[in-house]
C-alpha cells in the first residue's frame, strides 16, 4: 500500500520520480490521490485537475523523458500534521529529453502537498518547474 506514513510516501515518491524520468509514469501515478480535487502542475502545460487529467498530463510528460538517472533529491522543507503535509525539494536528474541524443542535467523546484486518506498518505498536489535561480522582474511577463 502506498504511503503508509508521511515519510514512506516521500521515499516512495523518490523511487516513482526515478522511474518517471525513464519514461514510466505508473509508479508515480500510483502515489496520487484519486479524489476529485487532485492536481498536478508540471513544466509542460497548465495545471491538471481531476484524476483523468492528472494521468493524461503525467503520461505526456513521462513520454518526453528517457534513460533518466537520479542525481539527488535535496529536501528543503518537510512538514506534516496528522493528516496534511508538504515537501519542498530540488530534484536533480540526468535525462535525455525529447529527441535529444545526449543527457542533460535537469533540476526541478518541486512542492508536493500530501494528505492522509483512507488507504494511506497520497499526493494531493504537485508543482514542478525548472526555476532554480533568481530571475529578473520581466521574466513573469508573457
Amino acid at each position: 500500500m502506498a504511503g503508509k506514513t508521511f515519510d514512506d510516501l516521500v521515499s516512495e515518491s523518490h523511487y516513482g520520480w526515478g522511474e518517471f524520468i525513464k519514461g514510466d509514469p505508473v509508479p508515480a501515478e500510483n502515489l496520487f490521490s484519486r479524489a476529485p480535487d487532485v492536481s498536478n502542475a508540471n513544466p509542460f502545460g497548465p495545471v491538471a485537475r481531476g484524476w483523468d487529467n492528472v494521468v493524461q498530463t503525467m503520461e505526456r510528460a513521462a513520454s518526453f523523458y528517457r534513460e533518466g538517472e537520479v542525481v539527488g533529491f535535496d529536501t528543503l522543507v518537510k512538514y506534516a500534521t496528522d493528516d496534511l503535509g508538504y515537501i519542498v525539494e530540488m530534484e536533480r536528474y540526468s535525462i535525455k529529453v525529447g529527441g535529444a541524443p545526449e543527457r542533460s542535467s535537469v533540476v526541478f523546484r518541486v512542492t508536493s502537498v500530501l494528505r492522509r486518506e483512507e488507504d494511506g498518505w497520497k499526493i494531493a498536489h504537485r508543482h514542478a518547474d525548472p526555476i532554480t535561480s533568481a530571475r529578473p522582474a520581466e521574466s513573469v511577463i508573457q
